[in-house]
């Protein structure tokens, strides 16, 4: 609930400013038209004063009650009723005082329209100003608060996401060992302790984490002596990466699924040696990272299998950049590419 803008210190302050300039300016007026200094100015106090109590009275309740529908109409009803009560309630007040006795009351009496309107218009005015500025402020809340839905939201994905590529890549590992547990058990105890390194270090990382490249590299290379097991000397990689590259930022765990999409397409249907490799450039204050595989298309089409972690990949690109053109993928000849865009955060 936003509370009304005049009861803050901000807006107290000038409200008042303007309610002693306007009683003042109210006070000369009845002098200059001949009346005592003493009339003039308790003409001006309780017309006044007794006006700016019942706006801030309705302002204090325009804090709990505010109408849905009609806004306008309730704006002039409240404002009319006030003008009615402070005009009349007024009068009475003077007229107890006797001020210039019956010349004094016959002008109180003729400039009640007056007095009406100046009534009307002043608290038509505060209440359509705090009106408005309660309304911006309750759009500025509901903004807020959709933002944090929003954030929660995407939150709650990218943990989604990451929960299902590690069973991903955590099922393919154990089958793997499994098959090396009994014809070659050393292999798949060092493959046990390095999946054991490599989880490990997926556990401390955050999705929404941005991380040096250098950082994601090295975890690259963990999953990479776990497949080497699996693959031995058929799997060859190359990383052609620079020094301005590898301080650039990247989501953690971006790259290892899109990697992973490579051994499967590069290693899956042939018996022969691939390398796979790995090329980052940054331009245009874009981190570019592109892997790529050699691919039969005759063997493998492109759209064997689920294709989740590519789907994976752009899903978390737009969650994090609202943009749906990060990856891309392209086919030359045998040679299967993935490609990936990085914006970089403006220092």
């Amino acid at each position: 609930m936003a509370s009304s803008p005049w009861l803050k210190s901000s807006f107290i302050r000038p409200f008042l400013l303007s309610l002693v300039i306007w009683t003042a300016l109210h006070a000369s007026f009845i002098y200059w038209l001949g009346y005592s200094l003493n009339t003039a100015i308790a003409d001006s106090i309780i017309f006044n004063f007794l006006l700016a109590d019942l706006c801030l009275a309705q302002l204090f309740i325009m804090q709990y009650y505010k109408p849905k529908k009609d806004k306008a109409i309730y704006i002039i009803s409240i404002s009319v009723l006030i003008a009615l009560a402070v005009t009349f309630s007024s009068n009475f007040i003077l007229g107890l005082f006797n001020f210039d006795s019956d010349v004094y009351q016959a002008f109180i009496n003729k400039s009640i329209p007056v007095r009406i309107v100046v009534a009307f218009l002043y608290a038509a005015i505060i209440n359509m100003i705090s009106m408005l500025v309660n309304n911006m402020e309750e759009q500025k809340i509901n903004t807020l608060r959709r933002f944090e839905v929003e954030q929660l939201s995407k939150e709650a994905e990218l943990y989604n996401l990451r929960s299902q590529l590690q069973p991903h890549f955590l099922f393919n590992s154990l089958n793997s060992i499994s098959a090396l547990a009994g014809s070659r058990p050393d292999e798949a105890r060092n493959m046990i302790q390095q999946l054991s390194d490599f989880l490990r270090g997926t556990i401390r990382k955050d999705s929404a984490q941005l991380i040096p490249l250098k950082e994601e590299l090295h975890h690259l290379n963990l999953y990479l002596e776990i497949e080497k097991v699996r693959f031995g000397h058929r799997l060859e990689t190359k990383i052609a990466c620079n020094e301005i590259c590898v301080s650039k930022k990247i989501p953690s765990l971006l790259l290892q699924p899109i990697l992973e999409n490579a051994i499967k397409f590069g290693l899956y249907d042939t018996l022969d040696q691939v390398v796979i490799l790995i090329k980052c450039e940054f331009e245009d204050n874009n981190l570019t990272v592109a892997i790529s595989n050699p691919f039969d298309k005759t063997s493998s089409p492109p759209n064997k299998g689920t294709g989740f972690g590519l789907n994976a990949v752009q899903r978390r690109l737009y969650l994090l950049f609202s943009r749906n053109d990060l990856l891309q993928t392209m086919q030359t000849d045998n040679l299967f590419t993935t490609k990936v865009k990085i914006p970089q955060p403006l220092i």
